[in-house]
Order: structure tokens, then C-alpha cells, then sequence
């Protein structure tokens, strides 16, 4: 599964999804994790109100089922979830990205949270050819 992280030194979970200038990408599974890439964003990300800004991050995440933050407005978080990535809040912005990663790797080994199993169950919905509308 793919994880995200906002993150303003690659180091700990502290930076809020909005004003986030970078978000780190990683692959975990049972076996451990691997770092995919930094994202980077800029322009104005700290104007309030500007929900232009959240595309290019939401887009970006794309195949993301679970996001870390420090922080993140409705809006934002509605829009994550509607893509079906969950957003989680950071204990504090001390929370180390590596220990976060660490802990999912053992609970996917062990048995997972209720949340982290509907996450998971996302990911891994197969199509449904009847939901899909007809293109005309």
C-alpha cells in the first residue's frame, strides 16, 4: 500500500496538508517500506480559503490509501476521503515518519486496526462494472 507523509524536514510528520510544500511517498507492506519519492508543491500555500491549492496535492496522491498530517482543514479532508485516502493525524509534530512506518509494517503482520483494514479493503475493492456508468 502506499503511504503518505506531510513533512517539512523528511523527518517527522509536521507539516499541515494545505501549507505541506513536500509529502513523502512510501511503499509498505508486512515485509517492511521503501521511500517512492518526494512530492513538492508550490506558489501560495498558505492562503486560507484558496481550495485551488489542495488539487495538484490531491491529484498527486493518487493510489495513496492512508495520509499522515500535523494538520488539515474539512474541506481537505473530506476531499481525501471522497479519492478514498484516509487522513490521520499526527500524535505531534515529533511523530517520526520511520517509527509511523515501522508501526504499520507490524500491525499488517499482526492483525490490523478496524481503520487500517477499511483502508486496506479500499485499496483492494475489485471493479464493479455495474456501478460504472455507460459513456454515450
Amino acid at each position: 500500500m502506499k503511504v503518505a507523509f506531510t513533512t517539512s524536514d523528511n523527518v517527522h510528520v509536521n507539516a499541515h496538508f494545505g501549507w505541506a510544500k513536500k509529502i513523502d511517498l512510501y511503499e509498505v507492506n508486512d515485509q517492511g517500506y521503501n521511500f517512492i519519492e518526494t512530492l513538492h508543491f508550490s506558489g501560495d500555500l498558505k492562503e486560507d480559503g484558496n481550495e485551488d491549492k489542495l488539487v495538484p496535492k490531491i491529484e498527486a496522491l493518487t493510489g495513496c490509501i492512508i495520509i499522515y498530517v500535523s494538520a488539515i482543514g474539512g474541506s481537505a479532508a473530506a476531499r481525501l476521503i471522497r479519492k478514498k485516502i484516509t487522513p490521520i493525524k499526527a500524535n505531534s509534530e515529533q511523530d517520526k515518519i520511520t517509527d509511523i512506518l515501522t508501526n504499520l509494517v507490524k500491525q499488517l503482520k499482526g492483525n490490523p486496526p478496524p481503520w487500517l483494514r477499511k483502508a486496506l479493503q479500499k485499496e483492494n475493492k475489485p471493479f464493479d462494472f455495474e456501478e460504472e456508468e455507460e459513456l454515450v
